[in-house]
């Protein structure tokens, strides 16, 4: 069974930082492609970053130059380190894990992500 508990949202001003972490349960982690993904209210749901168990990223272009997405397979830990945060990245981030053998998509309860002043 796996798990996904995400933390470190919240209220930040418009230029601000914020670090995301998801902690996941189960022996896949290593194994799995986790992403980030966030949804604002209206729209649909759409992909931030994506990382391999190797450790290589990819971005979508909303996140280049901003946000970097990391991982401690160690810890069972994804990251997104977000910086540069606008208004408009205002949304709800969810933790994604890809199981590498089914394919199928485990969620998290998602964070809020508050961009305002």
């Amino acid at each position: 069974q796996v798990q996904l508990v995400e933390s470190g949202g919240g209220l930040v001003q418009p230029g601000g930082s914020l670090r995301l972490s998801c902690a996941a349960s189960g022996r896949l982690f290593s194994f799995s492609v986790m992403g980030w993904y966030r949804q604002a209210p209206g729209k649909q749901r759409e992909l931030v970053a994506t990382i391999n168990g190797g450790g290589t990223s990819t971005y979508a272009d909303l996140a280049k130059g901003r946000f970097t997405i990391s991982r401690d397979n160690l810890k069972n830990t994804v990251y997104l380190q977000m910086n540069g945060l606008k208004p408009e990245d205002t949304a709800l981030y969810y933790c994604n894990m890809r199981n590498p053998v089914t394919r199928a998509d485990y969620w998290g309860q998602g964070t809020q992500v508050t961009v305002s002043s």
